[in-house]
């Protein structure tokens, strides 16, 4: 059946689930795309960039009211659109559908939970069971997910990544290395770009409380961005209440874009509006009425939670 893209984005703007051959030939062909990219990817302002959503479809949509539709507007998002939101099914596909349609408007990072072990525990994978009675949609996105870049750099000035930085990676050339294409290993720099975090009052690398990444103060960010000719770190992750956090002397910001995480955070959310002058605006939004659902069902235990 010939799939016509157009359609899919319209009824997936409308709620509705695609079928299952349209998904897999739509991550077929994001993938081919996706292989040409570099593990560093440079793009220009003006970008709204957005931080996890995590399978909040009605807030992902509530974005796209705020900051305008692909294509009017260009995105950025950081990673982590699966996993415990009740609607990552839908998430995914529109997210991918439109970096299909419009491949320069729209540029997605891999997160932590884009990894066939993590969505495995905490949602994604049921919720596919759920709704197509076979694993070949989970198989479809998770082998997108190794695919996907793992840094974008805005107008030679501003990092983005999900998760952090890497005692391993002292310059951007380095990312240059990295293979990419598998899943995500439990150590390693690639792991730690997708898992680390900052640490306020800390200078150093530290051991991550996630079991996974490091954690990373001041004087890191300062080495780095001054060996690379940069002027700052924009990156996901961690759950803000505020919707953001900026940190060490403005050369860290962290933007977060799933408000009432996990439907009972009580937390409200943010986009962030980066004009060609690189002057960044943290727009923050509630969740949206359709988000005020109960909470899922607990994850199994774990150390890592956020």
């Amino acid at each position: 059946m010939k799939l016509d893209v157009d359609d899919c984005i319209e009824r997936l703007y409308k709620g509705q689930v695609l079928e299952e051959w349209e998904i897999v030939q739509i991550c077929a062909r994001v993938e081919e795309l996706l292989i040409d990219e570099p593990n560093i990817v440079h793009i220009s302002a003006p970008v709204t960039v957005i931080g996890d959503v995590h399978g909040q479809f009605h807030d992902l949509l509530e974005i796209f009211a705020i900051g305008g539709r692909v294509p009017s507007t260009n995105y950025l998002f950081l990673g982590d659109y699966v996993d415990r939101g009740q609607h990552s099914v839908e998430t995914i596909s529109l997210l991918v559908s439109l970096k299909l349609r419009y491949p320069q408007r729209i540029h997605l990072l891999r997160g932590n939970h884009e990894s066939r072990n993590i969505t495995k525990t905490y949602g994604f994978y049921a919720e596919c069971m759920h709704k197509y009675q076979t694993s070949m949609v989970w198989k479809a996105f998770t082998d997108l997910f190794d695919c996907l870049s793992l840094t974008v750099i805005i107008d030679d000035s501003i990092f983005c990544v999900h998760g952090g930085l890497s005692p391993s990676i002292v310059l951007v050339d380095q990312l240059k290395m990295l293979d990419r294409f598998g899943e995500i290993p439990h150590e390693g720099p690639l792991a730690d770009l997708v898992w680390s975090d900052p640490h306020v009052g800390a200078e150093g690398f530290g051991r991550s409380p996630r079991g996974a990444g490091y954690t990373f103060g001041s004087q890191v960010v300062e080495k780095f961005l001054h060996a690379n000719r940069l002027s700052h770190i924009l990156r996901a992750h961690q759950l803000c209440m505020e919707g953001f956090q900026v940190l060490f002397n403005d050369k860290l910001s962290t933007v977060w874009s799933a408000p009432n995480y996990c439907y009972r955070c009580g937390n409200v959310a943010s986009l962030l509006q980066i004009d060609p002058y690189l002057k960044r605006d943290f727009i923050t939004f509630d969740a949206a009425p359709e988000s005020a659902l109960p909470a899922p069902l607990p994850a199994p235990d774990s150390m890592y939670f956020l």
